[in-house]
């Protein structure tokens, strides 16, 4: 028996449709590094590297010495968490959101997402996305085999404009309009004048819309991410989706929430039902004093990303760099300097800061061809250490000149 060929492994198609880990490499060399003891200032993910609030920790552990709340939860989330984001709503935005039929509780909101895509989309339909697109915003659509349209966002009227000429033009029409703003990965914002015309569309043709409001809590200079929701008649044509990851620092901690149309909320508890029991229920309970009592903390948190945001651009721009300053969510999207940008592309170039630079940042071609030529830069280490990065970056350049 031991000497019989392995068994041929036949996965499904739809992995097929996914391409190679982009950041596999860069992850391996960067563990690799650190496991060499090399100091490595990593701009990579956005993963928050502040604590949540003492509060929120110790309502965790309080609940969770409870035996009471290790059983299996509700996959909708708990009554009383949904009631908490509905006062948000309410107090934040000014929408009424009945937390019954409205709102729904997810294990991050890349899970509701994920499965949102299942609930509404199959083989022969079709999604617009945002172009450069976070990944899952591609790849839920395609692991649920739908197909996709990708429209630029850099302009938010022509990207309106695009919208309705791909109705107009592309048979069958469709399915969905996938939005995000701010936007992962170049920070571009709108007003809240985009999300009316956005209704309207959505309206005209048939449209069912997703907003992935994540960076919803991290914004500057005053200016507020306005809520897709907020629009009229918005929750008879989408949905949208929250977390408690970026402002709250909670980004292990899996909360996330779907609000809005609840024919589309229906459809994504039908599917949660069958593949998950909901998040444990100590989370939830700690989530609720997280919404009810840490409002200024969240605050608090976005003027520390500011700070970061200001040092960083400020010290790229003496390297020579463009890049714009953005007004809300947890990177800076900058474009690749010349000569390097004609010379290598951007994996490349990421890859030189790696190995020589000992800074980590994300090549903007793993967001899509449209991210070719810029890097993200997540604001996620401290501002000395950001300092540090520039030092780090302008030394590997001038390591490393480009040759005609």
């Amino acid at each position: 028996m031991a000497d019989q060929p392995a068994m041929a492994i036949r996965v499904a198609d739809r992995l097929e449709r996914l391409p190679p880990y982009m950041f596999g490499r860069i992850n391996a060399i960067l563990y690799q590094k650190r496991s060499e003891g090399i100091d490595m200032v990593d701009m990579g993910m956005g993963n928050p590297s502040d604590p949540p609030q003492p509060e929120v920790i110790a309502k965790l552990a309080e609940a969770a010495s409870d035996k009471a709340n290790h059983g299996y939860s509700q996959a909708n989330g708990i009554a009383s968490l949904r009631r908490e984001v509905a006062n948000k709503y309410k107090r934040k935005y000014g929408v009424t959101l009945d937390p019954e039929s409205e709102i729904l509780s997810c294990i991050g909101s890349k899970e509701g997402f994920s499965h949102m895509c299942l609930a509404l989309l199959g083989p022969g339909d079709t999604a617009i996305i945002p172009a450069p697109y976070f990944p899952i915003h591609m790849y839920g659509v395609i692991l649920a085999s739908g197909n996709v349209v990708s429209l630029d966002v850099a302009d938010p009227d022509k990207f309106l404009s695009n919208v309705a000429y791909t109705c107009e033009n592309l048979s069958p029409r469709p399915k969905a309009l996938i939005i995000n703003y701010p936007h992962n990965p170049s920070s571009a914002t709108i007003d809240p004048s985009f999300f009316i015309e956005v209704v309207r569309l959505a309206r005209k043709y048939d449209l069912m819309v997703i907003h992935d409001f994540a960076y919803a809590d991290v914004a500057f200079d005053g200016y507020q991410p306005p809520s897709f929701l907020a629009a009229p008649g918005a929750s008879k044509v989408g949905v949208e989706f929250t977390t408690m990851s970026k402002g709250y620092n909670m980004a292990g901690w899996r909360v996330g929430f779907c609000a809005g149309n609840p024919d589309m909320i229906r459809a994504l508890a039908t599917i949660k039902g069958y593949y998950d029991y909901g998040m444990f229920q100590a989370v939830q309970l700690a989530a609720i004093v997280a919404l009810k009592e840490t409002e200024a903390a969240v605050e608090a948190q976005s003027a520390i990303y500011q700070g970061r945001r200001d040092v960083l651009v400020a010290g790229l721009r003496q390297l020579g760099w463009e890049v714009p300053t953005p007004k809300a969510g947890m990177f800076a999207w900058a474009q690749v300097p010349e000569p390097w940008r004609s010379a290598m592309s951007t994996i490349d170039f990421a890859m030189m800061l790696l190995e020589d630079g000992n800074v980590v940042v994300s090549p903007g071609s793993g967001f899509g061809p449209a991210g070719e030529g810029y890097l993200r830069l997540a604001l996620v280490e401290s501002e000395e250490r950001l300092q540090q990065a520039v030092r780090q970056i302008g030394d590997c350049l001038k390591r490393n000149p480009v040759t005609k």
